[in-house]
């Protein structure tokens, strides 16, 4: 899933939520059972996602809503392989940036 977030150090949650096509609930759901997400949190106890926490998103999101694995077998998943599963989902990620952009030439032509 390709997202598209203008250059920022911080990211509302509304924003992220919006970005992902989900509901603000789950991305704080998911930010309790899963370790790698932690957003900065104001006074007002606001959340800030920083691009690293957007890009750790991006990987849960790919494992539980496209792949399909439940929230346990993601945090095995994770725990067990992060490395592979993150370069897997670097290269899936880079083609389908080169899928969209090869589509806006087609429909150019």
């Amino acid at each position: 899933m390709h997202i598209e977030l203008p250059e920022k150090r911080y990211y509302g949650i509304g924003e992220v939520a919006k970005a992902f096509d989900v509901n603000t609930s789950l991305i704080r759901f998911w930010e309790k059972e899963f370790d790698a997400l932690k957003p900065k949190k104001n006074a007002k106890g606001n959340r800030k996602f920083t691009p690293e926490d957007i890009k750790n998103l991006q990987l849960i999101y790919h494992l539980v809503k496209e792949r399909g694995f439940t929230l346990e077998g993601a945090k095995i998943h994770l725990k067990e392989s992060k490395q592979k599963t993150l370069d897997n989902f670097e290269i899936i990620a880079k083609l389908e940036r080169i899928k969209t952009e090869l589509k806006k030439i087609k429909e150019q032509l």
